[in-house]
């Protein structure tokens, strides 16, 4: 009788964004994404290895994803506002490793410990800071076997920033764009300067009207009073209920961005480009927002950009149909 020996799988260090030394499988071939950002990273640098969507994708959103990972089952998430998943859940699908990306402070730090100890599964934290972007993909793209994929996205990205700062070399801070981002149906949900949620804003150079000399960040409740002291000339938003109604609403007619017609309603399909969530999705806004702040200086096509970018990025070839209804949101209009 012939006797068959399991052999141990081969296992890795890695040193993650928080300065954790993890070990992990030499062949990582499943991933379970601990919350929204970390799920949207990992289907765009290695999309075979997801276990699942820490919220089941929308109608709306599923032709913006490529076919053979529409349909992958909710896990829950680990992480942030609602996380439900639960060690079970996760014990059950026994991923090859936890990913999170996003915030690497000690709250966070201490999840990964205490989920890796009692499941032993390897977790990683990925420093989700919008500058920090290449170096993410080049840490995912060596943990997942996949080192040449994330040198291609971080190549791009790096490219992306150099056409923008190129852009931004003379234009003196007091003569660029006062912008407002306008989350939520009545518009008056924002993020502060340096707030992940307004990241691309200022990364695109625009001065976000919603400063107060860092002594808050994150997102706020604003006053109708506060947004027309601070009269921006740009708004935006991802909210098509507050931009059905902001040109016809009283409160808002005396402001600048009003006033000219630049109020921007952002595309949220598959997933936002300002935020919601707060991941590589937005490097596609950021390109949509450089060419809105700079429509001058900025050279590139929009649809031409859209179309490369869900190639590259979402796994995707958009149909005319669908680049449409993403370029209507882009460029003011409502979708049909």
């Amino acid at each position: 009788m012939l006797m068959v020996l399991a052999l141990p799988v081969q296992a890795r260090t890695i040193t993650d964004s928080a300065g954790r030394v993890v070990e992990i499988p030499d062949d990582v071939t499943t991933v379970f994404a601990a919350g929204p950002p970390a799920a949207i990273l990992l289907y765009i640098m290695k999309p075979e290895a997801m276990t699942g969507w820490p919220r089941a994708l929308r109608p709306e959103e599923r032709a913006y994803i490529a076919a053979p990972y529409r349909d992958l089952p909710e896990t829950g998430r680990l992480t942030g506002r609602g996380g439900e998943a639960n060690l079970e859940r996760v014990l059950q699908i026994a991923p090859d490793l936890i990913l999170d990306f996003g915030s690497v402070r000690d709250t966070y730090v201490d999840l990964a410990d205490r989920v890796q100890d009692q499941t032993g599964i390897p977790y990683i934290l990925i420093d989700g800071r919008f500058e920090n972007t290449p170096a993410a993909l080049r840490l995912l793209g060596e943990a997942l076997g996949v080192p040449e994929r994330g040198e291609a996205l971080a190549e791009d990205v790096e490219a992306t920033f150099a056409r923008i700062d190129a852009i931004l070399e003379d234009v003196p801070e007091e003569d660029r764009p006062r912008v407002y981002l306008a989350r939520g149906p009545e518009g008056l949900e924002t993020g502060m300067k340096g707030s992940i949620n307004s990241e691309i804003i200022e990364r695109a150079g625009g001065r976000n009207v919603a400063d107060d000399r860092g002594a808050t960040r994150g997102l706020v409740q604003a006053s109708m009073e506060q947004v027309i002291v601070a009269n921006p000339d740009t708004i935006v938003t991802w909210d098509p209920n507050f931009f059905g109604k902001v040109f016809e609403d009283p409160l808002w007619q005396g402001i600048d961005a009003v006033e000219d017609g630049r109020v921007y309603l952002s595309p949220t399909a598959p997933f936002g480009w300002i935020d919601r969530p707060p991941s590589l999705n937005r490097m596609m806004g950021l390109i949509w927002m450089a060419g809105l702040l700079y429509p001058d200086r900025w050279e590139g096509d929009l649809r031409a950009e859209t179309r490369a970018f869900y190639d590259l990025y979402y796994h995707v070839d958009l149909s005319d149909e669908e680049l449409e209804r993403l370029l209507a949101w882009a460029e003011g209009r409502q979708p049909n």
